[in-house]
């Protein structure tokens, strides 16, 4: 055993230790490791040097697992040095080099020792005593020394004993100067003092100290130094001294001034006296605010928020508060006593929190200040005074304001309190939660949500969550469910769960954002990497900042969140947290709900304690009693998946927990009333949603008697006043959504059978256990409830029940006749009678009635396609994080409100499709509702608006796009019977070609079937044969006598194209079919899940929401996928020779959609900016060497070149603007120009659509391409201007700026390359530029008259006395003429001097030369 080393030990002893230490073999406690010398190069690279570079490295002594930084425990701001920021240094400067430099050798310093001159330095000697030794200074006898408090700071025994015999010289000095009369002394900061009150300042300089003086008498220097600027002071006035330092203070360093002020600000101190002047108001204000952004840099918290959140204060200026005064004992409440253990020396730094708070700022300021909020998430208002028990005051950098702001929230959460963590944890969850509510937007700058987001909330959270103990923990679940669900959200999802295809919804994913990959750039797609390798490969930050759930579920939330359910059972508020964050996770997509029913032990606990087959009422715990939202979170889970919803029922047990909860009324559940009724009807969802995949149909079958006695307990309604009553109509939709997918699923069960013996049961899904004949007895019973509830809309008080309801019902009946259309028991005539019967007793009472015609007229109102910009401030939403936004949606007009009519008109709507589908006759009754003042008044603001797409907007934009599309089903049926609905026949088109490319994913079967029957409906284009070509025809036959143009081709033909495309309209809607053949298996799946092909089905969570089904410019389809097929490659040739099989017909139809479209249904392209068409329209020219010269395609391409180049359309083609899916428009341009190089042949059309982006209003850099790097074209680009259709003044005006463009316009003129008769409109374009050049009379720089002169020189002297008038005596464009532009018959007098001066300044030079 080895023992420690004694002070007694010799040097012997210590190494007789070592050489034990050494046999023994034992582990050292340090290691010694040598590193490298960074300035030096590698350890590797001095083993093979001399001895002298080995001797210069050093031992260095580790510690294991010690770090080599201490961690900061707590957040402070980094030293900075003031003498660092005035040194220059270089990046390339070597760190030896700049050391070796200031630090020398010792002899540099000893060589420049200069001794002291102590000549006139008096000597004393000692004082003589009669001690042989000094006398010792015992601690006990201090009473000579200045006692603490007075000697200010801390000081040793020594300086303690020194401070007396300072004081004695003070005295002396004072005395010696008492001759000179005390003034007044006017320092740097204008703060005016007497002389009688404080002596010591104006006895002597407070700056000046004589050090460094030399001779016998440098005090006394100073003092008649200090005593002459005295002198001079009093010889000044006020006024004087305050002008002087005034200039003082400008011609100072401010560093300076400051360091002045310390010094005075020490020596008052120490003759403390108080102040004549009255305090100033602002001095007990508190000092402004400090800019956030250095705030924020000045602590490593603030990057945890690195924009705290400000709030706005309008008014005055606040002026700048004087520091307050220095705590003295009469300002403590409590008075220091003697016996109080280090009480002796006042700290005022620590006593200044025992005084009063400062009053907050009663002044307005314009300048942002930081939020505070309190502990329920509420914002503070900065002036508010709030009394200090609240708990609200603290340390913090402003101590008058109560409240706790963002950064402060997130110290405290890592705090080594307990409550202080689940306090800010706490107060972070209120605060997120009225965020989320959007209660911050009107008053705060910026999104507190975004902020905490980016400031690493959900890594606080996610760290908190694992805390130990567990009053954070469940702090940190209530804020993470504050963050992740938002209530009123996942209230209207319930609430529109019964309506059509109501159980469908979008995974809340964040749009998607494309990243640039550069490490896969270049290599194979064998060699790239997966999406799933990407994601895989991404840290927690990259992914959480791009996707919060996908950065929770990879941080192992799951594993956790059973923990905390399975082990810690924490208390029932916690329990229903974490289930509603499950529910939050799984709505996500498909992917996190897997994840969800993956994770080891999580569903069994939730199914085991949460959903057990058999509890107790008597239980005092949450543990083992049915929750309602743990069905809930089964719900959204089968919602993912037809799979999932099988394991759910199978594998966890759920078809038995069905079983349970509905074999028995909710008042036999031994639950409270409301619980069980939410259970129930989650219970019913459930159930619903595993219908809807043809699954648990037996089920229906074993609890047919309980579904026939809840369906009979819907006359017992409670009364209006009843709580419980929005709880039983939530029960009654869950059982009717729940019947209505039955009654789907048994509808296929023929079909099923069918095609089972057929196909050998190989691809076809089996038959459900459920047949027609088991539902059909249900429509009766279902069919009197309905009259039941029209007949209560009469009373008041069930007005609003028989409302909810009804629509509900009419869903059901759709279902069932639709269904019953395709049995093998279908009995025509019957059918036919009961059909007449339900609209005579039913829908036409029913929409008749006054309720639902007040109800109507809220159609607009409610709608979101026509208040889409008027929809007021929501909450909060983030990229990473997206909601639906339904805050207040009860107390606001919508699309799920108490007063909206969407859900009534739309189950109306399916109904009525599916009746007149099968009872054609029936047709005519239903006029009233298509003409109707509000539904006409809805369609024609739908015409005209334009919606954004947003997760907000989408699953409420796709209830309404259910609605517009059976309004237009039902406009279809009736144009040709109904001469009244006829009339507005060009609305509902118009309507149809809005709609179309709104239609999100998961609609395509409607887009489908509005290709099919309604756009391309003869019906509906009314025009095409009430005279609409003849009426072109004649408007155009006016113009043209208006303007006598002899326009070639003519406009007239417009008229004759119209015509065709008219007759054509089959084979065009068959053109544009083909053309989205790629979308087929998308509209089957959507098919199915709209007509109730329920075992069809995989999922009933929507597509991704990527956007609309068709872009907003689908018209251009047919030439945009043709130019992709076969356009302009890479190398500039054409990607194939020839064209594909029947091209040339897709393009002709795809014009004469586009002519008849941009005549009669303008509106309808207005999404689509002209550049774009201009663009799309191009793929004409650049797809093929010859498709634009065929003659049905020229004709069809000049009349939309006339269209678009009219005089109304000119200005607002913008080819500044990059078109849709283009960088740039001058990437087109240069392709445009090249093949019209390639193959144009001195084609006019193609000539014109070149021309067209020449004017002058354009960029240049097209106009130098041309005149550049094309200019070869100039000989056949021979377009007259009366084909051009354009204004020649858009050519020639304003005049041309650019020197270089001038230069070439000049060239291919006197060169010859661009003549009148090759290409008369860019001839007298670049004629009237010129022109304009060179007699401009503005002032330009020297380059650009140089060129002026020698221009007008070279003009002078051409040889081509025609292209020589032309340039010297051209006027003005006129298109009539002949040469398309006027000439003076001889130069102006202006412009004949300018060129006399120019050719005699010409003359003048050659003479000097000479």
């Amino acid at each position: 055993m080895l023992r420690r080393p004694k002070p007694t030990d010799s040097e012997a002893d210590l190494l007789r230790e070592q050489e034990h230490f050494l046999t023994s073999g034992a582990p050292s406690a340090a290691s010694v490791v040598r590193r490298p010398d960074k300035r030096r190069g590698e350890a590797g690279e001095g083993e093979g040097r001399s001895g002298e570079n080995e001797g210069s490295q050093r031992d260095v002594v580790t510690i294991e697992d010690l770090p080599d930084q201490l961690p900061s425990l707590t957040p402070a701001p980094p030293k900075k040095s003031r003498f660092k920021a005035s040194r220059v240094t270089f990046e390339d400067e070597d760190a030896e080099e700049r050391l070796d430099r200031h630090d020398t050798h010792v002899s540099a310093v000893l060589s420049r020792i200069v001794e002291r001159d102590t000549s006139s330095t008096p000597i004393s000697l000692p004082a003589f005593t009669g001690m042989a030794f000094p006398k010792v200074l015992h601690r006990s006898e201090t009473s000579n020394q200045v006692p603490l408090s007075s000697a200010g700071g801390k000081k040793s025994i020594f300086a303690r004993q020194i401070a007396p015999q300072k004081l004695k010289e003070c005295k002396t000095t004072l005395h010696s100067s008492s001759e000179a009369a005390p003034t007044p002394e006017t320092s740097m900061d204008t703060d005016q003092c007497d002389a009688a009150v404080e002596p010591a300042a104006v006895s002597g300089p407070r700056l000046v100290s004589g050090q460094g003086l030399r001779g016998p008498d440098n005090s006394g220097e100073t003092t008649r130094i200090h005593m002459e600027n005295q002198a001079k002071l009093q010889a000044m006035s006020q006024s004087e001294i305050l002008e002087e330092q005034k200039k003082l203070l400008s011609q100072l360093d401010p560093r300076l001034v400051d360091f002045v002020r310390s010094r005075k600000a020490q020596s008052v101190p120490s003759f403390p006296s108080p102040s004549k002047h009255p305090k100033d108001k602002s001095a007990t204000e508190d000092p402004p605010v400090q800019d956030v952004s250095r705030e924020s840099g000045s602590c490593s918290a603030a990057v945890l928020c690195q924009k705290p959140q400000e709030v706005e204060m309008e008014g005055e200026e606040e002026e700048l508060s004087a520091p307050p005064p220095a705590v003295t004992e009469e300002d403590l409440p409590v008075k220091p006593q003697k016996e109080w253990v280090h009480m002796n020396k006042l700290e005022p730094e620590k006593l200044e929190w025992l005084r009063d708070l400062p009053e907050p700022r009663r002044k307005g300021t314009k300048k942002a200040m930081q939020a505070r909020f309190d502990f329920a998430g509420t914002l503070i208002p900065p002036t508010e005074d709030l009394p200090t028990h609240l708990g609200l005051h603290h340390h913090g950098e402003e101590p008058e304001r109560a409240g706790y702001s963002l950064q402060e929230l997130f110290l405290l959460s890592r705090s080594q309190v307990i409550q202080q963590r689940t306090l800010s944890l706490s107060t972070l969850a209120n605060i997120l939660s009225k965020a989320r509510a959007g209660e911050y937007v009107s008053v705060l700058k910026g999104s507190v949500t975004s902020t905490l987001l980016d400031a690493g909330l959900l890594f606080l959270l996610r760290f908190a969550l694992d805390d130990s103990v567990e009053g954070v923990m469940s702090a940190a679940v209530h804020a993470l469910k504050a963050l992740l669900v938002c209530a009123e959200d996942e209230e209207c999802l319930d609430c529109t769960f019964s309506w059509f295809r109501g159980l469908a919804s979008f995974p809340l994913l964040p749009s998607a954002q494309e990243e640039e990959d550069e490490e896969d750039e270049g290599l194979d797609e064998s060699m790239k990497e997966t999406a799933k390798e990407k994601e895989e490969r991404k840290s927690d930050h990259e992914v959480a900042r791009q996707d919060a759930v996908k950065g929770l579920l990879k941080m192992k939330l799951l594993p956790r969140l059973r923990y905390i359910l399975e082990v810690v059972r924490p208390s029932p508020r916690v329990v229903q947290d974490v289930l509603e964050i499950l529910t939050r996770l799984a709505r996500h997509s498909s992917s996190s709900a897997t994840q969800v029913l993956d994770s080891p032990r999580l569903m069994e606990t939730v199914m085991s304690e949460f959903l057990p087959t058999s509890w107790s009422p008597s239980s005092q715990s949450i543990y083992g009693l049915p929750l309602s939202s743990a069905m809930k979170l089964l719900r959204v889970l089968a919602t993912s998946g037809r799979h999932a919803c099988a394991r759910l029922l199978n594998s966890l047990g759920a078809s038995e927990r069905l079983s349970h909860l509905l074999s028995a009324e909710p008042n036999e559940l031994l639950l409270e009333p409301t619980e069980s009724l939410r259970i129930t009807t989650e219970a019913y969802r459930l159930w619903a949603i595993a219908a809807g995949y043809g699954q648990a149909c037996k089920l229906y079958m074993d609890l047919y008697p309980a579904l026939v006695t809840a369906l009979q307990s819907v006359h017992r309604l409670p009364p209006a006043s009843d709580p419980l009553l929005p709880l039983q109509l939530q029960r009654f939709l869950a059982l009717l959504s729940l019947l209505t997918q039955v009654t789907h699923t048994a509808g296929c069960h023929q079909e099923l059978q069918a095609g089972m013996v057929s196909s050998g049961g190989e691809e076809c899904p089996p038959p459900p256990p459920v047949s027609w004949g088991h539902v059909t007895g249900l429509q009766t019973s279902l069919m009197g409830h309905l009259k039941g509830f029209i007949k209560n809309l009469d009373d008041p008080l069930q007005k609003d029940g028989s409302l909810t309801l009804i629509p509900v019902y009419l869903v059901y009946l759709e279902a069932y006749y639709h269904q019953l259309s395709r049995q093998n028991c279908f009995k025509p005539v019957e059918t036919l009678q009961e059909l007449e019967l339900l609209t005579s007793d039913v829908l036409l009472p029913l929409m008749s009635h006054s309720v639902v015609q007040s109800l109507i007229k809220n159609l607009k109102s409610s709608s979101v396609v026509c208040n889409a910009q008027a929809i007021p401030l929501g909450p909060e939403i983030t990229n990473n994080l997206p909601g639906l936004a339904c805050t207040g949606w009860r107390n606001r007009p919508g699309l799920v409100a108490p007063s909206s009519p969407f859900p009534l008109l739309t189950g109306l709507g399916l109904l009525l499709e599916t009746i007149t589908g099968i009872h054609k006759d029936l047709s005519s009754k239903f006029t009233g509702l298509l003409l109707s003042e509000p539904v006409t008044g809805y369609l024609r603001s739908c015409s005209q608006a334009t919606p954004s797409l947003s997760h907000t907007k989408a699953w409420l934009l796709r209830h309404e796009h259910h609605l517009l599309y059976l309004l237009l089903l039902l406009a279809h049926r009736l144009v040709p019977l109904d001469s009244e609905v006829a009339k507005h026949a060009s609305l509902y088109h118009q309507v149809a070609l809005v709609v179309l490319p709104w239609l999100l994913p998961g609609s395509e079967y409607l887009a489908h079937e509005l290709l099919s029957t309604i756009v391309f409906s003869k019906d509906l284009i009314s025009e095409g044969h009430s005279g609409g070509p003849e009426a072109v025809e004649l408007g155009e036959l006016k113009l043209h006598e208006e303007t006598q143009k002899d326009t070639s081709p003519s406009l007239q033909t417009v008229g004759a194209l119209l015509r065709e495309a008219c007759v054509q309209l089959p084979s065009i809607r068959g053109c544009f079919l083909t053309h989205l053949a790629h979308l087929e298996s998308s509209v089957i799946v959507s098919r199915d899940a709209l007509l109730g092909h329920n075992p069809w089905i995989k999922s009933h969570l929507l597509p991704e929401l990527t956007g609309p089904i068709l872009p907003s410019d689908w018209p251009f389809l047919p030439l945009v996928s043709l130019y992709e097929q076969a356009g302009v490659s890479d190398g500039g040739g054409l990607a194939v020779e020839e064209l594909p099989q029947g091209a040339l017909q897709a393009v002709t139809h795809c014009l004469q959609w586009l002519l008849l479209l941009e005549v009669w249904r303008e509106e309808a392209l207005k999404v689509v900016l002209p550049v774009a068409k201009f663009a799309r329209l191009s793929c004409v020219f650049l797809c093929s060497s010859d498709l634009f010269l065929e003659r049905p395609v020229q004709r069809l391409t000049w009349g939309l070149f006339r269209l678009l180049t009219r005089s109304t359309k000119l200005d607002s083609l913008d080819l500044n603007v990059p078109p849709p899916g283009l960088a740039s428009f001058q990437d087109l341009y240069s392709a445009l120009v090249s093949q019209y190089e390639a193959v144009s042949f001195g084609d006019r059309l193609f000539g014109c659509w070149v021309l067209l982006p020449l004017q002058r209003r354009y960029s240049t850099t097209m106009r130098l391409a041309v005149f550049g790097e094309h200019v070869g074209m100039l000989r056949s680009l021979g377009v007259t201007l009366e084909q051009l259709s354009i204004p020649i003044e858009r050519f020639t005006s304003p005049p041309e700026d650019s020197l270089p463009l001038l230069r070439l316009y000049f060239r291919s003129l006197v060169t010859g390359t661009l003549k009148c008769s090759w290409c008369p409109v860019l001839y007298v374009a670049a004629l009237s530029h010129v022109n304009s050049f060179i007699f401009s009379q503005d002032a330009a720089a020297q380059e650009v008259e140089t060129a002026r002169h020698s221009m007008l020189r070279k003009i002078y002297y051409l040889t081509d006395e025609v292209l020589r008038s032309h340039l010297l005596l051209f006027r003005l464009p006129q298109h009539h003429l002949q040469l398309g532009f006027d000439m003076y018959e001889q130069l102006p007098p202006i412009r004949a001097k300018r060129l006399e001066r120019v050719l005699g300044l010409q003359e003048s030079s050659v003479d000097k030369g000479d």
